[in-house]
């Protein structure tokens, strides 16, 4: 090990890891320490990011979207079918808010009959391969957590129809978790205590899998990337696709009408002139409550996690340092006695990257409306708003048997 890399080990754990770990490093300990990017710690005591000049961004709303259906189908479908359009599923995360340990898409939402959640997804995703007579290609990111029960799973379920050789995994990158004084957490004597880098490492993690040669071999220019959590993703949506390649365009984003100026949902807009997503939190009353002459609200279209990336323009920021998302957690970890201790109350720091950041990464951005009950069922919760209970109800609204 590098004597940089080990002063900085001593500087930053003088509390637990020499007790923890003694003279000898453990090798998975070691890859991880060598392989850490040590300038998140930087960024705990630096300043908050600022945040540009905001300013509205409307949509290709509904109306011309209709009018214009079956030219938007027609393009989109011939890049299905040239295999220029494939799919990313972000499948990292664990369903644990819905008191399940494994993978979130494992999840069974069927009451008379089994559905899971990447079942679903599959199936929308089989609508438009069948329409189009073509298999997109499907790249589902794991975590090092659900990697392998995830293709198990699909493994065990033949893949749900899909065909195997159009589906390939990679896993997330992993990132380490500190606590509030900046030292390094450990899960067990051999590991640190790891978490993903957030939905904005999508495109690196592909990367670092060796997957953008089977982007090339294909043909792929395009990636729709989309969430697990929404059982009504529609996926490849050639519409979609087709609106955004005739706008010009190097990325769309699909949006629905907020239900009100409050939802917890991150809106659209221009960011010192490029598209840009500010979250609900971010807004003043005054932004959120805010309307255009025809009474609709300027801050109004909602993200819903579904985005189209244009394979070059990925590849031209690909190097580029998204900003890092600080966020206190509640993380287990050794102690320097070598005891597991479960936190509470927040105790730690992540550090993530967001694809909304990759957008502003972007040239310009189709803004993309669609009818959130035909497209928007989060499953985040038990019961309530976004939640197993209301994925139900629009399920059924929409004639899926479950």
């Amino acid at each position: 090990m590098e004597q940089a890399i080990e002063q900085k080990i001593i500087d930053t754990n003088q509390k637990y890891l020499s007790a923890l770990v003694g003279k000898e490093v453990p090798e998975r300990l070691q890859r991880q320490l060598e392989n850490m990017d040590w300038s998140y710690l930087d960024l705990i005591h630096g300043e908050k990011q600022q945040r540009g000049t905001l300013e509205p961004l409307g949509a290709m709303e509904l109306p011309e979207i209709r009018e214009r259906k079956e030219e938007f189908q027609k393009t989109g479908l011939e890049a299905i079918r040239a295999g220029k359009i494939g799919a990313i599923l972000l499948a990292g995360g664990q369903g644990t808010r819905l008191g399940f340990d494994k993978a979130k898409g494992m999840y069974n939402i069927g009451v008379n009959k089994d559905l899971y959640i990447f079942e679903q997804l599959i199936e929308n995703l089989k609508k438009v391969t069948d329409m189009a007579e073509a298999w997109v290609p499907l790249y589902i990111m794991t975590s090092e957590k659900n990697d392998a029960q995830t293709r198990e799973f699909f493994a065990d379920h033949a893949y749900f129809g899909y065909q195997p050789e159009y589906v390939k995994f990679f896993v997330q990158e992993m990132v380490p978790a500190v606590d509030f004084d900046g030292n390094i957490l450990m899960e067990a004597k051999d590991s640190l205590a790891m978490s993903p880098n957030g939905n904005g490492g999508w495109f690196k993690s592909l990367l670092n899998a060796g997957l953008d040669q089977d982007l090339k071999e294909k043909g792929v220019e395009w990636l729709n990337v989309f969430a697990v959590d929404n059982v009504l993703q529609q996926i490849a949506d050639p519409v979609f696709a087709g609106a955004v390649i005739c706008s010009g365009r190097v990325s769309g984003a699909k949006v629905v009408r907020k239900a009100d100026p409050y939802e917890r949902v991150g809106a659209l807009c221009l960011e010192d002139g490029k598209p840009s997503i500010v979250e609900y939190y971010e807004l003043t009353p005054e932004m959120a409550e805010a309307k255009n002459e025809a009474g609709s609200l300027l801050y109004g279209f909602g993200v819903i996690l579904n985005y189209l990336f244009r394979v070059d323009k990925l590849m031209e920021i690909a190097d580029s340092r998204m900003p890092l998302h600080i966020v206190e957690k509640k993380v287990p970890y050794l102690d320097e006695q070598g005891r597991m201790v479960k936190p509470e109350q927040p105790n730690a720091y992540k550090f993530e990257t967001l694809i909304l950041d990759m957008v502003y990464l972007m040239d310009n951005c189709l803004s993309f409306e669609v009818e959130r009950d035909r497209e928007f069922a989060p499953v985040k919760n038990p019961s309530g708003v976004d939640s197993v209970e209301s994925a139900r109800e629009l399920l059924k609204k929409n004639g899926i048997e479950f």
